[in-house]
């Protein structure tokens, strides 16, 4: 679903602050080799993680779904040298592709590619984070949201993505949408955080934690 006029995106897109040159190589790149390149965090959501990061003064990020990296490269160049970010992912060839930026990234020391169910990676953590950033399969997203909230430091953020889901939220059909639709309204009802959802690509929830 289009939510906003191309012409307007475009405008936007052109007004947001640019990557670096890795991070355009690593989009080139997505859309050459892995599959379902429209999964590609991209420029302007990738500045807005950059941005809020450096907003809540994030030293240490947890994120659900690596896919090829630009997200997690994103965030780490708004993190401290000594911050520190895990990101959780199962696809091999997606570990593989994003593991290779990662390397080639001045930022890459800072992450922690976990390769598993994120589920299971987060009932290993320790301590507390300071944002994390879901984007992964939508069946689990109330499972990573509730596994994600008691590690999430007061005032600290959790950012949802696809929680529009392409308009499929409205008249949900499959597993997936229906989903997205019951984890935004356990959402809208939780007074555990302050929300709110923005129309930025296919739906960004910010959530603040109490």
């Amino acid at each position: 679903m289009d939510f906003i006029n191309e012409d307007i995106e475009n405008y936007v897109y052109d007004h947001t602050q640019t990557e670096d040159d890795l991070l355009w190589k690593l989009e080139l790149e997505t859309y050459d080799q892995l599959e379902i390149p429209q999964m590609l965090t991209g420029r302007i959501e990738g500045q807005l993680l950059k941005m809020l990061a450096r907003l809540v003064e994030a030293r240490r990020i947890i994120e659900i779904g690596t896919f090829g990296g630009y997200s997690a490269i994103s965030m780490a160049e708004a993190l401290p040298e000594d911050g520190y970010l895990i990101t959780c992912e199962v696809d091999p060839v997606a570990i593989k592709f994003a593991k290779r930026f990662f390397n080639e990234s001045p930022h890459g020391k800072k992450i922690n590619l976990k390769k598993g169910p994120a589920l299971d990676t987060l009932k290993q953590l320790s301590g507390s984070f300071d944002m994390a950033f879901i984007d992964a399969d939508k069946e689990n997203y109330l499972n990573y949201y509730e596994a994600i909230l008691p590690i999430i430091r007061p005032g600290g953020l959790i950012v949802v993505d696809n929680v529009l889901w392409s308009g499929r939220v409205l008249n949900p059909i499959d597993s997936s949408d229906h989903a997205i639709h019951r984890f935004n309204q356990k959402v809208k009802y939780d007074y555990r955080v302050e929300k709110v959802m923005l129309t930025i690509r296919d739906g960004v929830s910010l959530l603040r934690k109490r």
